[in-house]
């Protein structure tokens, strides 16, 4: 059934399997409608039941040996009107003494019955052809009697129920052929819808494309499925947009400095009019500035455009150093500021590099608000590392957007910096099993923190 649609392939299925129920059912009906017509048959061999019918038996047989120990001239008598074949089998000669219109053939199988006793019931044919059913069995030693009934108004009856079943076969084949196609049909509606949206979602790029869901079944999941798909397709290209249009509103900046100052560098040489050297160098450390700036936006977005589900596997870090390196480094950026540190030891399971930064942004974050001999305290306890600044604080209401993707405060719009930093601690974040958060501290400033699933390896060496 290869290259027929799927709605095709249901109806052929749908349709063999019922003929295959209802031909084996029709067998069944007709082998046993069969067995039973031959013990019906059978019990008519066996003559009529009852004491009166075994007395009447009896006085059968005794005229039958009386009429064939000495039978008339006619070989026939008043017994010739015996329609079912019927004669005697002699065991010692196998002689036989028709008493009926047509005899039997006897078989080695008969003459023993007539010798060693019993009976039998078998199938055979007349001496003129006609099927019958007979029983053989012993009536007197070295005497049998071989009774038949005829086979030919049951072989008529089964021949008609065997037409009957066929018939009823073919009308359930037909009947279940096209209930498979309305089936099918009923069935394979939702898919229909599904691949209609698919295609139209693989023509038109259109995500908001939406398949209404009905019940609980495995269609309505799968068209459930497909609308979560979409809407995860979706809000994947928003993010994308809103960081290709906000990198470039961000580089757009520090493109437009480093341009206006290179003018000026290179309208000052083509006009013969050197800068000031003290001018100069100040023009040259801005540009310095500019590019280290522009660096960090870049390695920033490069952070934040790989995709979560392609990190490599972590390895074991000491937590503490990490942070230990990036409070060092604060301190040697950001001289007027105090950064104390009371860090415990803990690893984790991640790459040092990105938990590096994580620190140093939340670092960086607090130095830049905190007045000139203020402190920042850092501390780590049981993976929990809090940053706390004694700075101006944030608004209640830019609390839910701290960590959102080029958000700024309208108050730190004039500070330098992108903001992503936030945004890449709350990366790193999950990345490592772990979690963020910042919020107002009492007494003024801000504490964000940051927690990390790990093992303080010092207890178990202590223990």
């Amino acid at each position: 059934m290869i290259g027929r649609t799927l709605r095709s392939r249901l109806t052929v299925l749908v349709a063999l399997a019922v003929a295959v129920a209802v031909a084996v059912s029709a067998g069944a009906c007709w082998l046993i409608v069969r067995g039973e017509m031959l013990k019906q048959l059978d019990r008519s061999l066996q003559g009529p039941p009852g004491p009166q019918g075994a007395k009447k038996r009896a006085e059968d047989i005794a005229m039958i040996l009386r009429y064939c120990a000495e039978p008339s001239p006619s070989g026939g008598g008043p017994l010739r009107a015996y329609v079912p074949p019927l004669q005697i089998v002699y065991a010692n000669d196998g002689r036989r003494c028709v008493l009926s219109p047509t005899g039997i053939p006897v078989s080695p199988a008969d003459r023993r019955i007539a010798a060693d006793g019993g009976k039998m019931i078998t199938d055979g044919v007349t001496d003129t052809g006609v099927a019958v059913r007979i029983k053989t069995q012993q009536i007197a030693p070295g005497v049998a009697v071989m009774e038949s009934r005829s086979l030919s108004e049951l072989d008529t009856m089964l021949a008609g129920l065997a037409g009957l079943l066929a018939f009823v076969t073919a009308l359930g084949v037909v009947g279940a052929a096209s209930v498979g196609l309305l089936v099918s049909r009923t069935a394979l509606r939702p898919v229909g819808k599904l691949t209609r949206a698919v295609e139209h979602v693989g023509h038109t790029g259109d995500l908001a494309t939406r398949i209404p869901v009905e019940g609980t079944d495995e269609i309505a999941r799968l068209g459930a499925s497909f609308n979560s798909m979409t809407s995860a397709l979706a809000r994947s290209r928003d993010r994308q947009r809103r960081l290709i249009a906000d990198a470039g509103h961000e580089l757009r900046t520090p493109l437009t400095s480093l341009r206006a100052n290179i003018d000026l560098l290179l309208r000052s040489e083509h006009t013969g009019r050197p800068l000031d050297p003290a001018a100069k160098r100040r023009l040259l450390g801005s540009l310095k500035a500019q590019f280290e700036e522009l660096s960090t936006l870049v390695g920033d977005l490069l952070q934040l455009a790989r995709p979560e589900d392609e990190t490599e596997p972590g390895e074991d870090v000491a937590f503490h150093e990490v942070v230990g390196a990036a409070v060092a480094r604060a301190r040697l950026r950001a001289p007027a500021v105090r950064v104390t540190a009371d860090l415990s030891p803990w690893h984790v399971t991640g790459h040092a590099v990105t938990l590096s930064r994580a620190v140093i942004n939340l670092l960086d974050n607090a130095v830049k608000f905190s007045p000139p001999g203020g402190t920042v305290e850092v501390r780590l306890h049981g993976g929990l590392l809090t940053v706390r600044d004694h700075g101006p604080g944030v608004p209640d209401e830019d609390l839910l957007h701290v960590f959102d993707r080029f958000w700024r405060s309208p108050s730190a719009r004039s500070l330098p910096g992108s903001g992503l930093g936030l945004a890449i601690v709350a990366q790193v974040a999950r990345e490592a099993g772990g979690e963020a958060g910042l919020s107002n501290a009492e007494g003024g400033g801000t504490e964000a923190w940051l927690r990390l699933p790990g093992e303080d390896f010092s207890s178990c060496v202590n223990s």
